[in-house]
């Protein structure tokens, strides 16, 4: 049985500098999917002027972050002393732990001659005991990603978050949680399973399809009932589009966000507040991070 939408909208403009950026998740209908609590979709535009300074260095606690980078080059630094840099097509994690600061850079991809930048940024809760954990950090290139061509060449699907099949992502899980990009040519179609009580929704970052027989448009995330059944995606489009699939199981522990903390209690704020303040999340030392590498 295929799965029923329960609510489709768009998403809120919250650009940064010259990067138009719309804000997915949370939104007027959910707070969460799954474990995921936050989506932010840098929507593709040719860069004109070089990003050398960042986002701006700023503090997490409680979450991961997973960055996916369609088209571009992205530069991470950290308070722990991590530093990567991908590019097209790869995935950059971190997680927060009991509390980092980060800063991330987005520019055109020096290994083509593409300026175009086009990204996605989610936010994975944490369970309490991982909150409690160091940070840690990750980065996979493009061509690392799991990655299945689809029967009778109808597009591929890769594997950001979790497995499919035999595929199966190195990013961490600590709970059920899968992040799938399917790219599906003009008039191909796609269907998958999943299991009872999973929270799943898709994003169309840019062109309509067809799902489970509904017509949504470009810009617009889906959320789907917690029943087991199917999902079937249909591009409908003359040119071949992309849909991202992702979702996990509830996280059934108390949940209080604010600003860049998301943890399990007003306490728990206040104290990620505080040590942010006391200087014990640490610094970032530019530098010294890209000279190691």
């Amino acid at each position: 049985m295929k799965k029923k939408s329960s609510f489709s909208t768009r998403g809120q403009r919250a650009d940064i500098g010259d990067m138009v950026i719309y804000r997915i998740l949370p939104n007027r209908y959910a707070d969460a999917v799954g474990p995921i609590v936050f989506l932010d979709h840098i929507v593709p535009n040719k860069q004109t002027t070089i990003n050398k300074e960042g986002t701006g260095a700023h503090p997490h606690r409680g979450i991961a972050t997973l960055t996916y980078i369609l088209n571009g080059e992205g530069e991470h630094f950290d308070s722990a002393g991590n530093y990567g840099k991908i590019h097209s097509g790869g995935v950059q994690w971190m997680k927060a732990g009991n509390g980092i600061i980060h800063d991330e850079t987005l520019n055109s991809d020096s290994k083509t001659d593409s300026e175009l930048v086009h990204g996605f940024q989610f936010w994975i809760n944490l369970p309490s005991n991982i909150k409690a954990e160091a940070p840690a950090y990750l980065s996979v290139e493009g061509n690392a990603v799991p990655f299945k061509t689809l029967s009778e060449n109808k597009g591929w699907i890769k594997v950001i978050l979790g497995g499919f099949e035999d595929l199966n992502s190195v990013i961490p899980n600590y709970s059920e949680q899968f992040l799938y990009h399917i790219h599906l040519e003009a008039g191909a179609q796609f269907e998958i399973e999943l299991a009872d009580k999973l929270e799943v929704a898709a994003y169309l970052p840019t062109l309509p399809a067809s799902i489970n027989d509904e017509k949504f448009n470009g810009g617009e995330f889906i959320e789907f009932d917690r029943k087991e059944g199917s999902v079937e995606l249909t591009n409908t489009n003359g040119e071949a589009c992309d849909i991202l699939l992702f979702g996990g199981e509830n996280y059934n522990e108390p949940i209080e966000a604010e600003g860049p903390f998301v943890m399990n209690s007003k306490l728990d704020i206040a104290n990620a507040y505080r040590d942010y303040y006391n200087g014990d999340y640490g610094k970032i030392d530019y530098e010294k991070q890209r000279v190691k590498v």
